[in-house]
């Protein structure tokens, strides 16, 4: 496969605040990535990569989309004229989906430059080879897996033949085989065209050791390191975990806790359970499985195995497509104990759910007023209202973006949002989509110690995750959905 020319990316003191915004995302970031380079670029949640990246892509706009400080140039043009040589591929898998059929999707950023039409049948099937993604052309876009779809996204843009690759936590939400296939599939594509690439990933010990470089965007601007990763982290290894990053090696200091008790009562059980999102295609049929009281259940599985559709029938969110779910007598609304028959306010005290995206459950303008919309409309008293969501604030390193929009946000910054919402409501049970995907180490460690806590207080909690340290650590029980379909099993 040919490609554009590996382009050359320069930094001179760069910065970026977006408009509404008082603190810039990133400033005074200086660097040079060489032609054909690889690099990690780390940093903690909230320092800026992600805005970086997207500058690098020519993608923030102009003056009134927000203030730019210092040069970001490719090939020592603005990014904005090297559009089609610099190709981005998101984290969540099905925003880089846009047409129904593989070999459409493929060609779509081909068919967008102007790519002359005999050509992009060849740069297609190039494509697909290089990302190692063997479906035929005709195939349904939904009907492929997270792992496939973030090869798909890989294969969309590598059919654009970019002298620049780059990849915003491209391994986000998928399970351990999506994972090595969407590395795979990099160093594939890599092999292939020499294209420069720049990743942004939490899980550095998947990418180390395929990279030239290692850059570390600092919280409070420039960098905290830059040179070849096992020097950077075998110098600056304690400095960095401190800092938010997941430095190879360095475990997470935190209490482990026990498993659960075989007779715990249920907090919520369900029995011969057909889970489906349109009540028409079962995902999973025949589980039996019960949510032990005061512990934290983990549900685990890979990609397409029902984990978020059970969590959201578990939550009362999805009704039954057969079987029941029941909650515990002392949950019982006036509908009785079936949670998918609970009004909205019975399922707000009793059952509190964080969705895999964020920005599905915020409301309000500012991350303050989000965390005070479930108090207040529990008729808390407002002086209450405002220490709940202090405390909040400060638990989550929130505190500085409280008159922010939750829109704005970093991944992380949005996650931990998301889960003090619910926090704020205090509901006995509460059901968690991974709960800690985009978290930096810091935060990581914060959310996890926080479930923790609320464990320890009585909270029954559910989890779904790929995280084998949150499953290891919350301890409690767990349901794996790893078995083939129609066959619940309940550990």
């Amino acid at each position: 496969m040919t490609v554009t020319r590996p382009a050359r990316i320069t930094a001179a003191g760069w910065g970026w605040r977006y408009g509404g915004r008082r603190a810039p995302a990133v400033r005074d970031v200086s660097f040079t990535i060489e032609p054909g380079e690889r690099v990690l670029l780390l940093g903690a949640s909230g320092a800026g990569k992600s805005t970086l990246l997207a500058g690098m892509a020519g993608l923030l706009g102009g003056a009134d989309e927000g203030d730019e400080s210092g040069a970001l140039l490719i090939d020592g043009e603005r990014a904005e004229a090297h559009r089609g040589r610099v190709g981005l591929v998101l984290q969540d898998p099905d925003s880089g989906v846009v047409l129904s059929k593989v070999g459409d999707d493929v060609a779509f950023g081909c068919e967008n430059l102007g790519v002359p039409a005999h050509e992009i049948p060849g740069r297609v099937a190039e494509a697909l080879d290089a990302v190692g993604l063997e479906v035929p052309l005709s195939r349904p876009t939904k009907a492929l897996s997270g792992g496939q779809k973030q090869r798909l996204a890989l294969a969309g843009v590598l059919a654009m033949r970019p002298g620049v690759l780059l990849l915003d936590e491209p391994t986000a939400n998928l399970d351990p085989e999506g994972v090595r296939e969407v590395r795979a599939s990099v160093e594939r594509a890599l092999d292939e065209t020499g294209a420069t690439l720049v990743v942004i990933e939490h899980r550095t010990s998947v990418w180390a050791d395929l990279m030239d470089r290692v850059l570390v965007v600092g919280a409070d601007g420039g960098l905290l390191a830059d040179g070849p990763p096992a020097e950077v982290f075998a110098r600056h290894g304690a400095e960095l975990a401190a800092a938010g990053v997941w430095v190879p090696g360095q475990p997470v200091d935190l209490p482990v806790l026990a498993e659960a008790s075989a007779d715990a009562p249920a907090a919520v059980a369900a029995s011969a359970l057909s889970i489906s999102r349109d009540r028409r295609t079962i995902v999973r049929a025949g589980l039996d499985l019960r949510v032990p009281r005061g512990a934290a259940t983990i549900v685990t599985g890979p990609n397409g195995t029902g984990k978020s559709t059970l969590a959201l029938t578990l939550a009362g969110l999805l009704p039954e497509a057969a079987g029941e779910v029941v909650a515990a007598p002392e949950l019982a609304g006036r509908s009785g104990r079936r949670p998918s028959r609970w009004t909205s306010r019975e399922l707000l005290t009793r059952i509190g759910t964080v969705f895999q995206e964020p920005e599905h459950q915020f409301l309000a303008s500012t991350v303050r007023d989000e965390l005070a919309i479930g108090p207040r409309s529990r008729g808390v008293d407002p002086a209450a209202v405002g220490a709940i969501v202090d405390e909040l604030l400060e638990r989550l390193h929130l505190a500085p973006l409280a008159a922010a929009n939750p829109f704005t946000l970093s991944g992380g910054q949005k996650r931990r949002l998301s889960v003090a919402t619910v926090l704020a409501d205090a509901p006995p049970v509460i059901v968690l989509d991974e709960p800690t995907f985009g978290q930096d180490r810091r935060g990581w460690i914060e959310l996890v110690q926080l479930l923790q806590s609320e464990i320890a207080a009585g909270t029954t909690v559910v989890a779904v995750t790929h995280d084998e340290d949150v499953l290891r650590h919350l301890g409690g029980h767990g349901i794996d959905l790893g078995a083939p379909l129609a066959a619940g099993v309940a550990s």
